[in-house]
């Protein structure tokens, strides 16, 4: 009997993983990264991260003492560079839940082979993002009052403020992503607790994380309900968190801001910038770690496809803005854009349509969308173009406002270069951390798109043999 899991050659599908991977050789190949010595590339990438961590250090750390005079925000730009980056994180923690929730709700099976780069991805974003809330406020020692905590004032957050709002969706958000991150990786954490030296602490480690899963089928009936449920939780937060994050804007009065259309256009723009730094880290770790037969050609293609539409959405929106400026009759909201695309700030306008709108067209063409190198470029274009998203979104409405003598030019300090580099510090250190102890790919959701899966394909006992196999030591 032909296995559901085989692709159907009529209608020109290819495997999810390359033809003679078996349950052995998967569960070696990406537990090896985790029990091998850290390569050369990984301590040097490492260090970088590191120190790029301690320069954020140093910057918050300057920051908490001289105050927020240090950044450039300025009257009238009293928002600057600490909403774009908290805007722009979490718009890269958004391919996580979608890849892990919305597409295991639909059963789309290719998801499987990169759906732990993006949930880990999530997860360290929404951490960089919820540093900016907690920094931008001047008296950081008081931030606790954005939460609905007992304090020594009796002072009750502003329930009406979209800034409370963000509080509580980005903190869901990072709560449910965790809880389903963590419980996806239960089944391969045993794995390689059972790979571990008898009595090692690696074994023990790896032992307490995995909960006692032995695999029983009431393990699985219970992994697999959680999961479901996980996923449909998480499935509405796809569209929510970043809406929220929107109405810090669209709830103003600001022409510019004051829009309806901004949160659907933010979702769009948020999978837009998660599934581009998806592509990012993926394609450096199948060359780094030699994943090439598990997170295949197949896999890449798909998420560029999604990136072109995703990028065709957003495109749409900023026509849109454009046409309701003008079609609104109001003066005022047509200032604005025009002052994007001519102003002070049109090179950073036309560097966000380059990036965002124009390079996902070249996803077009069969064999560009194929091509590693230009999918790695676009991939870090993407991400680049939607950061001055966010920038001309804020920075462009509030420069000029409504009296000429009020204008001001924003012009990001040192502090702010350092705030925002030192992030992307924490979240390459946390990644590299990640790749080094946690499988980066689902072993046991990769063996479940194997044609060897499916209990009446030839071979399926013989499959199972060495699945969990103690890892040997060089030379044994």
């Amino acid at each position: 009997m032909a296995s559901p899991n085989l692709p159907i050659k009529e209608i020109g599908e290819t495997p999810l993983v390359q033809p003679g991977e078996t349950f052995h050789t998967i569960s070696d190949k990406v537990s090896r990264v985790t029990e091998n010595p850290a390569p050369k590339g990984w301590w040097i990438m490492f260090l970088v991260a590191v120190t790029w961590t301690g320069i954020f250090g140093s910057a918050v750390s300057w920051l908490f003492w001289q105050g927020v005079g240090v950044w450039g925000n300025n009257s009238p730009v009293y928002w600057g560079w600490d909403i774009t980056n908290f805007v722009w994180w979490i718009g890269i923690g958004h391919a996580g839940t979608l890849i892990s929730a919305v597409l295991f709700i639909f059963r789309q099976k290719w998801r499987t082979s990169i759906n732990r780069f993006s949930e880990a991805m999530t997860i360290f974003a929404v951490i960089c993002a919820l540093i900016f809330p907690g920094i931008h406020v001047g008296r950081a020692w008081v931030a606790y009052y954005m939460f609905p905590i007992p304090n020594q004032m009796s002072i009750w957050p502003n329930f009406k403020s979209p800034l409370i709002w963000d509080v509580f969706a980005v903190s869901t958000y990072f709560t449910v992503s965790l809880l389903f991150w963590f419980v996806g990786l239960i089944p391969d954490l045993a794995t390689l607790r059972d790979r571990a030296k008898s009595s090692s602490i690696r074994q023990k480690v790896y032992g307490a994380f995995a909960l006692g899963w032995r695999g029983a089928n009431r393990h699985w009936q219970n992994y697999e309900r959680s999961y479901l449920i996980l996923a449909a939780l998480s499935t509405p937060l796809v569209l929510s968190v970043h809406s929220v994050v929107s109405f810090d804007f669209a709830t103003s009065l600001l022409p510019g801001w004051h829009t309806t259309i901004f949160p659907p256009y933010f979702v769009a723009g948020a999978v837009f910038s998660g599934f581009a730094m998806v592509m990012t880290l993926v394609l450096v770790a199948r060359v780094a770690y030699g994943v090439r037969s598990i997170v295949m050609m197949k896999h890449l293609e798909l998420m560029n496809k999604i990136m072109l539409v995703t990028g065709s959405l957003v495109g749409y929106a900023y026509a849109m803005e454009f046409f309701i400026a003008w079609y609104s009759g109001n003066e005022y909201e047509q200032f604005v854009f025009i002052n994007r695309a001519t102003g002070p700030y049109w090179w950073a306008y036309w560097t966000m349509i380059t990036c965002n709108v124009v390079s996902p067209q070249l996803f077009w063409s069969k064999k560009l969308r194929t091509n590693i190198p230009l999918m790695f470029v676009i991939s870090i274009v993407i991400n680049v173009g939607m950061w001055f998203e966010r920038f001309v979104i804020i920075a462009t409405s509030l420069h000029r406002d409504f009296l000429p003598s009020s204008w001001g030019y924003f012009r990001p300090t040192v502090i702010d270069m350092c705030t925002y580099a030192g992030t992307l510090g924490v979240f390459f250190t946390l990644f590299l951390l990640f790749i080094r102890w946690i499988p980066m790919i689902a072993i046991a959701e990769v063996k479940g798109v194997l044609p060897e899966a499916d209990p009446h394909h030839d071979g399926h006992d013989e499959s199972h043999e060495g699945a969990h196999e103690p890892a040997l030591a060089p030379g044994e």
